[in-house]
């Protein structure tokens, strides 16, 4: 009869009680089933015991060895390896009906020597095979934390008739606490709401995505953003963990006329471009979640056209340098003086953020959001969209870039720009992504000085560079391939076509000029069509 028991000493601030666990033994073995206590006293002797042990000479206090004589058990052999017990040989009267001579002990002794070992690298493998099923468990939990976060973050940013909006948000650890909104009201204005929650990870992300789903139910009912503070605030109190709070800031903004109310609770001040001056917006109030009966003030602005407003949380004033010095205020308000639209300074921010930390860690999640109020017939500095693989796409993409395109480019050049755009998303659809509704197509139209870009980005290899070029007379004699034309039109119909790889994505840029220079080359365009015509 044989019997183990593995890992007394380890476990045993874990559970209060080990099981003898059954060894691989002969068929005519009994298996021994014994519970022993991690304080009990047969393991404190076992653990300075040199050699196999009779069960008379064990300690006659010992629960255990009672159970073990009990199952008739007469040798005991403790396992020991680096000075840690790691189990027990229990062993039973021999077949042959004879006592254990001094051959067998010296025999267990070598015996012991190499299963000790062996037995511990066993358990420390199991243990490890735990560890890495309970990481991986923690990371997929992590995973799909974070794709529900995802969920309350815009999936776009909305197109505001003159209005232009771009954000960014980088949690520090997989999830995070910031949150940003933009939230459509009744009587037409939009409700603009960036917070932070105390702490990072997963508890922030649960009071995040409460605080968040209250903001929204509650501005369904008030608009002012003083009450929709207050009476958040007071729904919060109840269910917010201890020594956890929430600052937040809310700005209501009449689209039309640039009026803008709004009111905070303990969050960054946002900053306002007006001219060549950066301004603050002050408004007191403490943070949801601290004090029952908390009240915000309210105040009143105008955004004018071309001034730019920026709403950031602490994660990038407070990030730190090598040497510990902040990023700071005076830093952040040097980003918005120099901007040049929204989009430029969120990625002014980011790339400055990113050079100033260099290899220190990002300490707290990042958001930015950035407001700028157009002048009437100007376009969005930037709007970046996503579409599924899937075909005849192209067509809504073609459209949606012709609108936002609308107020640069005209006529010909804007019809030129659309077909362009069209063979450039089939392209990605069917070859980058390869028909797969899984994998999304992303679109970004950015404007500059002089000139419109489309950046078309796919999971694949994109434009063939060595593609030949069409000859029809070729083609119809077989020595072409039919394709080729798509290409062929994307090159011809644009001023430049650009491919680069964006992380795991392959990009294709598309360049048209705008302003003079677009009317220039149009013009020029036209009098060669009518020349060639006449």
């Amino acid at each position: 009869m044989t019997g183990t028991l593995e890992s007394p000493v380890a476990t045993s601030q874990r559970k209060p009680r080990r099981h003898v666990e059954q060894a691989a033994a002969p068929s005519s073995a009994r298996r021994i089933d014994i519970d022993i206590d991690p304080a009990d006293p047969l393991l404190i002797y076992l653990r300075s015991a040199t050699g196999p042990v009779e069960i008379g000479a064990l300690p006659s206090s010992s629960p255990a060895v009672a159970r073990l004589i009990a199952q008739d058990v007469q040798l005991v052999v403790p396992l020991v390896t680096s000075g840690e017990l790691v189990g027990i040989l229990a062993l039973g009267p021999r077949l042959s009906e004879r006592t254990y001579s001094r051959n067998d002990r010296r025999l267990l002794e070598s015996l012991v020597r190499y299963a000790a070992p062996a037995l511990r690298l066993g358990q420390l493998m199991r243990a490890q095979e735990r560890q890495a099923r309970e990481r991986e468990r923690i990371e997929q939990e992590l995973h799909v934390a974070q794709l529900i976060q995802q969920q309350f973050l815009p999936a776009e940013l909305p197109e505001l008739g003159g209005w232009h909006l771009a954000a960014f948000y980088r949690p520090a650890r997989t999830v995070g606490g910031d949150f940003y909104d933009l939230i459509e009201l009744a009587d037409g204005r939009i409700m603009v709401v960036t917070g932070d929650v105390t702490d990072k990870g997963v508890p922030a992300a649960l009071v995040m995505a409460s605080t968040h789903a209250l903001l929204r139910s509650t501005a369904a009912v008030v608009t002012s953003p003083g009450e929709v503070l207050r009476r958040v605030n007071e729904l919060l109190i109840p269910q917010i963990p201890a020594h956890m709070f929430v600052t937040c800031l809310v700005l209501v903004i009449d689209l039309d006329s640039g009026r803008t109310q709004f009111a905070n609770a303990g969050h960054n001040l946002p900053y306002v471009r007006r001219g060549d001056r950066v301004d603050q917006l002050h408004a007191r109030g403490m943070p949801l979640g601290l004090m029952p009966g908390s009240q915000y003030d309210e105040h009143e602005t105008v955004i004018d056209p071309g001034e730019i407003v920026l709403l950031y949380s602490d994660g990038i004033t407070e990030q730190h340098d090598a040497s510990r010095e902040m990023f700071g205020f005076g830093r952040t308000a040097d980003l918005v003086a120099r901007a040049r639209s929204g989009q430029d300074l969120i990625d002014d921010a980011v790339q400055s953020l990113t050079t100033f930390s260099a290899d220190v860690e990002q300490e707290d999640d990042i958001t930015l959001v950035a407001l700028v109020r157009g002048r009437r017939g100007t376009a969005p500095d930037a709007v970046t969209f996503t579409v599924p693989s899937v075909s005849g796409t192209e067509r809504d993409v073609m459209e949606r870039v012709a609108r936002i395109a609308s107020p640069v480019l005209g006529g010909a050049r804007l019809d030129a720009l659309k077909t362009a755009v069209s063979e450039t998303v089939m392209n990605a659809i069917e070859h980058g992504n390869r028909g797969d509704a899984g994998l999304d197509v992303t679109v970004s139209v950015r404007f500059g000085a002089d000139a419109v870009t489309v950046d078309v980005g796919d999971f694949g290899r994109g434009l063939r560079q060595d593609a030949e070029v069409p000859d029809l007379d070729l083609k119809l004699a077989g020595l072409q391939t039919p394709r080729g034309w798509g290409l062929f039109l994307v090159r011809e119909l644009v001023d430049r076509v650009e491919e680069f790889r964006d992380g795991d994505r392959h990009v294709v840029r598309l360049t048209m000029r705008t302003g003079e220079a677009d009317a220039a080359h149009s013009t020029a365009a036209e009098r060669r069509d009518d020349e060639s015509a006449s």
